[in-house]
């Protein structure tokens, strides 16, 4: 059962999968409807779960379920992953790998290959204070609370 992320507890787990590049609008449509079919359709031993499936920016695709009503099982994650690699064949995007980073510079989102922003806290072409994706939160509040921080509040805050 799907519903809207923003109302989903603050317990509830998420799973935050970046693009390495923006999505059109028409994707980003696209794919917003293909959430909708897999959370209505996404169960846990047969059970169905309330789920929540949205993008953010053109290039973040969120999952999350609440725990309170079903909690995901492994059968069911590996269903969400395929489901993601899915959507990495339709759209030849990477959304699984992790050695990114994604940050602001100013109103922009840049995507970097976590080497190449080691090197560039280094250099001091980023800060402490650049603001970057946490894509580690586990739970929709951390969400909220800790998705977009400055680099020193994040796991990056080891390369400054």
């Amino acid at each position: 059962m799907t519903v809207p992320i923003e109302q989903m507890p603050p317990e509830s787990r998420i799973w935050i999968y970046q693009s390495n590049r923006r999505f059109s609008d028409e994707e980003t449509a696209r794919i917003e409807e293909l959430l909708r079919d897999f959370t209505d359709r996404w169960s846990t031993h047969g059970v169905a779960m309330e789920a929540a499936g949205t993008v953010r920016y053109n290039r973040f695709i969120i999952l999350a379920v609440n725990q309170e009503v079903q909690s995901a099982s492994g059968c069911s994650i590996d269903e969400s992953v395929r489901f993601i690699q899915g959507l990495e064949k339709e759209f030849g995007v990477d959304l699984l790998d992790k050695m990114n980073v994604t940050y602001r510079l100013g109103e922009h989102i840049a995507h970097k290959p976590l080497s190449d922003f080691k090197k560039m806290a280094k250099d001091k072409a980023v800060s402490p204070n650049t603001i970057v994706f946490n894509n580690l939160v586990n739970t929709v509040g951390e969400w909220k609370d800790y998705w977009e921080v400055p680099a020193h509040e994040s796991w990056h805050s080891r390369f400054f």
